[in-house]
């Protein structure tokens, strides 16, 4: 016997496309949480949201957001809807919000990895996918915090050889990721989201591809 969820879900089901729902089954298979992004304190609305765009491209499908000092904005324009279809994760109530997003990520399994173009640090291209690992990245003038440096399991660059010393936040996290996610995605690695994530990610976006879904929702509760 189908249980509430199961029957709310087909019922739902029945709004959306048969298109939609096959594009839906078809970009699950791509998405993973063996990568994760963290954006530390990251006030430039334009460079957040244009990182999120990437993460969404590349198919990372959870965002981590400190915000110690600054609050994060999503613009719609710059990331063009992308927001919509990933999980964040705000820390802002603690009185170090960095501390308790790395701890966080740790219990999970992940290596914390920053990124800077400064410190001694691994090429890109020569990194280990192997692991669960948990991108982080600061802002463009002082980079990722002291606190990620001292707490984290490694450090990332993107090897550079003209004279300026560092690439804007968002061209340097589409590098990362684009190159990291086709290794993860050619290699052996089991990076694939789990049966059961990729049906409650399914059921999510079928809620949020329908106009007045909450009406519809209480409707069929109603007579359920």
């Amino acid at each position: 016997m189908l249980n509430k969820n199961t029957k709310l879900l087909t019922y739902l089901e029945g709004f959306v496309t048969e298109k939609r729902k096959n594009l839906f089954r078809q970009i699950l298979k791509d998405r993973t949480r063996h990568f994760t992004v963290v954006l530390e304190d990251i006030y430039q609305q334009h460079n957040s949201s244009a990182v999120v765009r990437s993460c969404e491209i590349f198919g990372i499908q959870d965002v981590h957001v400190i915000e110690n000092k600054y609050m994060s904005n999503v613009s719609k324009n710059i990331a063009k809807g992308s927001q919509k279809w990933l999980s964040f994760h705000n820390y802002k109530k603690e009185t170090n919000n960095t501390a308790a997003c790395l701890n966080t990520l740790k219990s999970k399994g992940y290596q914390i990895i920053a990124t800077s173009p400064h410190n001694n640090t691994s090429i890109v291209h020569d990194f280990d996918i192997s692991k669960k690992s948990a991108f982080v990245f600061g802002v463009e003038k002082t980079g990722v915090s002291d606190e990620v440096i001292k707490n984290a399991d490694g450090i990332l660059k993107i090897p550079m050889v003209g004279f300026t010393e560092s690439l804007n936040i968002s061209v340097a996290a589409a590098i990362i990721l684009e190159n990291l996610t086709y290794k993860l995605r050619t290699s052996a690695v089991d990076w694939s989201l789990t049966p059961e994530e990729k049906e409650n990610l399914y059921a999510q976006w079928i809620e949020k591809t329908i106009k007045n879904v909450g009406k519809i929702k209480e409707h069929f509760l109603k007579d359920c």
